[in-house]
């Protein structure tokens, strides 16, 4: 989401100047990749550019061919295949086949709006866009995109009837699986790629303490760009450190904040009582993710109070509870409990062990 939001600030800063653009966009891979499918650069004609393709070693050769497409006006499918010895990227750690789509953006373009509607509106959000072309399909065109509104169950912007009852069956395969796909969409007189795209809603950090070792935690959250909302004793905090909480709730209020399945909380109150107090409430929320900052004994004396009291945690709620948090990478001081969080919050998110991948077997990323 984050380079989505640079993209959409760049696109903003320029789009009066009489600058035109294109956006390059990742839509297949087969093998080894920098980036994955989904990832985007904006390219103006001037060469200004944001976003980005690979780890460097496809963006300048993707910059030179959407300053054509600019000029010509026209989509274009681009295929690097790092794998051979003069292909660009060849000793850069890429050994795979890339395609990358790049479509001038024009006023009348609606990729923009849709973009936008992604970081504005919380939630998950689909954009189908058509990556491969052959033969003549009615009202659709190359890199033409579409988006699909969840709550109306409803494929804006495509004039193909058929084409858009094929996406908007096939859109429902992707939400269950949760993971981006192409598939291909055959006429008598045509044959077209369709690349599917789920873009989830932003991450979202929920802190519940108001001691020093939160401002780590917060500037984390900030370089990773996700959401963050802190409760806790507010006048007791640096107000300029919480620059980039979006949402401050006193502990002394009633108002907490809103808690989603890409919400990870961490209770860090450093006061038994107040975090045991809010453990009890937050696992009934459907966050995958609760960390308790402090040794196992300590979780250990919750739950034992807890079924003294009558509660007892399910399976699905210990399988969510992280006590001790973070990964075992030796972390001491408050930024490294912070990254060790992190790391484990991003493995919960990805269905990961959290291990090193010196030792994992297979690629790094799921072969699509």
């Amino acid at each position: 989401m984050k380079e989505i939001k640079s993209i959409i600030q760049l696109y903003n800063t320029y789009k009066n100047a009489g600058d035109r653009c294109a956006i390059a966009q990742v839509v297949r891979v087969e093998e080894s990749s920098y980036r994955r499918e989904g990832a985007r650069m904006l390219v103006f004609e001037s060469g200004v550019f944001e976003g980005g393709i690979s780890g460097g070693c496809l963006e300048g050769d993707a910059l030179q061919r959407s300053q054509i497409a600019i000029l010509k006006q026209e989509p274009s499918i681009v295929t690097y295949d790092t794998s051979k010895e003069k292909e660009i990227g060849v000793g850069l750690g890429c050994n795979g086949i890339i395609d990358v789509l790049i479509s001038p953006i024009s006023d009348e373009s609606p990729m923009m709006a849709m973009l936008q509607k992604c970081v504005s509106e919380r939630g998950e959000h689909t954009i189908a866009t058509v990556t491969a072309l052959e033969g003549t399909l009615d009202s659709v065109s190359l890199g033409e995109s579409f988006y699909y509104e969840a709550k109306s169950a409803t494929l804006h912007h495509c004039a193909n009837e058929e084409l858009k009852a094929f996406i908007q069956d096939k859109v429902s395969e992707v939400h269950e699986q949760k993971r981006s796909k192409t598939y291909h969409y055959e006429t008598e007189t045509s044959t077209a790629r369709i690349f599917i795209e789920l873009i989830p809603s932003q991450f979202h950090l929920a802190i519940y303490g108001d001691n020093y070792d939160v401002y780590p935690m917060l500037e984390m959250a900030k370089v990773m760009d996700w959401d963050v909302s802190l409760t806790g004793n507010i006048q007791k905090l640096k107000k300029e450190k919480l620059q980039s909480v979006a949402n401050l709730y006193p502990k002394d209020l009633p108002e907490r904040p809103e808690i989603d399945n890409r919400t990870a909380v961490v209770l860090m109150a450093h006061d038994y009582k107040t975090d045991s107090a809010n453990l009890l409430e937050l696992i009934k929320s459907p966050a995958p993710y609760i960390a308790s900052l402090g040794p196992r004994k300590r979780f250990d004396r919750m739950v034992m109070e807890f079924r003294s009291q009558g509660v007892e945690f399910s399976q699905e709620q210990q399988h969510r509870i992280f006590a001790p948090c973070g990964l075992e990478i030796g972390a001491n001081t408050p930024e490294e409990i912070a990254i060790s969080v992190f790391g484990e919050i991003l493995a919960v998110f990805s269905e990961k062990k959290g291990g090193v991948l010196r030792e994992k077997e297979g690629p790094i990323h799921e072969r699509v």
